[in-house]
């Protein structure tokens, strides 16, 4: 069952009180200088945020435009998750160029809330299979990290090969919102947990594919052990990092390159080269596991299969691991990423198929134009079916439901 989160003060009765009060923090302005930009007393603007005086309809417009919002949203009837700004403050409180960083999370939380509103009109609930916390408490980083990646593998049924599906299974299997974002160069992601939604990722839009899919199991961790806090996760040296950060990295590595299954396609094909092992040896394990040659090669030393200092020689020698791969065909033939959730995309092409929504609300919600809110319809409900023409056939969603 879903719930929201309110402000533990208010009447979770009145939703448009909580919403301009929560519109206000997330723009970060105070009480007084709200009410100065409205043109009210103080007074009067915090018994409009407790519901005990109506906004008048000039007012809400004004309010709108202070706060950087669509009257609709404001008006939306649930209550809005607990700003997700704020409960990023201590985390952004020591993070490099922090006003960067709270841009994003704002845009964050502008996501989460779109993807509620959507769930409430669908009338359903988000996808995933619900887990406690678990405590890694007094527990070694790396064999707490390696433990619970395995656990979780079983649980999933997903066996010790590679995950190629990985942000779907994350998405659809474990129940995490992950949202590309324009994050700074030096921010691998964000997490935070809202009750409602389940736990949000943020994972840079800017980072090549591999080192996306490693933000996202690092997150995962996250959500597994410590979903109390929100998270921002630098880019930083191993020696740098906290002992959370190196419990998710643990984490990430187990779980993304499983020590069975690794060693076990290691040594296939290293028996398939004469027993040798070779640039070329690590560039298609690489590929295989969706990784970066680097995280790969690290994970190879943890596990004594090569050398301790591999990486390092490669790196001193100027290998190029993208060169490498394209010599050997091997170069990703991934479709760009999308910045919106699936789940959250289908709900939103469903509704709009309804007639349950616009296609202004379609493309607001998918954050683009009308052009390109009709290439997500037809891109999401087409088959892998032909016609007479060979040209892709397109399922009507509208006429499927009549």
């Amino acid at each position: 069952m879903m719930t929201t989160y309110a402000h533990d003060d208010q009447d979770t009765g009145k939703p448009l009180a909580l919403r301009l009060r929560t519109a206000r923090e997330s723009r970060g302005l105070t009480q007084a200088q709200a009410a100065a930009e409205l043109g009210v007393s103080r007074p009067l603007l915090i018994a409009i945020e407790k519901g005990t005086r109506e906004v008048g309809p000039e007012e809400l417009v004004r309010l709108a435009q202070i706060y950087g919002k669509p009257v609709s949203e404001l008006l939306r009837p649930t209550a809005p998750p607990l700003a997700i700004g704020t409960r990023f403050r201590a985390a952004l409180a020591s993070a490099p160029h922090a006003e960067d960083v709270s841009a994003v999370v704002a845009q964050l939380e502008d996501q989460a809330d779109n993807y509620l509103d959507l769930l409430r009109r669908a009338n359903t609930d988000p996808p995933g299979r619900y887990q406690p916390a678990r405590s890694i408490s007094h527990l070694d980083p790396w064999q707490a990290g390696e433990d619970l990646a395995t656990e979780e593998r079983n649980r999933l049924g997903i066996g010790d090969g590679p995950i190629r599906p990985l942000r779907e299974v994350l998405e659809i299997e474990v129940g995490l919102r992950i949202f590309l974002l324009p994050l700074p160069h030096h921010v691998a992601g964000l997490f935070v947990n809202v009750e409602a939604l389940g736990g949000c990722v943020g994972v840079n839009a800017n980072h090549p594919a591999e080192r996306r899919r490693w933000t996202m199991a690092h997150e995962y961790a996250h959500y597994l052990a410590t979903r109390d806090r929100a998270e921002v996760t630098p880019v930083t040296q191993k020696r740098q990092r906290s002992e959370s950060e190196r419990f998710a990295d643990a984490f990430a590595a187990n779980f993304l390159m499983p020590r069975s299954g690794l060693s076990r396609r290691f040594h296939e094909l290293k028996r398939s080269k004469d027993n040798k092992v070779t640039p070329a040896t690590l560039v298609q394990l690489a590929h295989a596991y969706g990784v970066s040659v680097q995280a790969l090669t690290l994970r190879l030393e943890d596990l004594r299969l090569v050398q301790p200092g591999t990486w390092d020689k490669l790196r001193d020698h100027e290998f190029q691991p993208r060169a490498a791969a394209r010599m050997l065909g091997l170069e990703s033939s991934e479709q760009p990423a999308d910045a919106l959730p699936l789940h959250y995309r289908l709900l939103a092409v469903q509704l709009y198929a309804d007639a349950e929504i616009t296609e202004t609300q379609l493309a607001r919600y998918l954050n683009t134009d009308i052009v390109g809110a009709r290439r997500a319809y037809q891109e999401l409900t087409e088959t892998g079916d032909v016609s007479e023409d060979g040209s892709p056939q397109i399922v009507d969603l509208a006429e499927a439901a009549g």
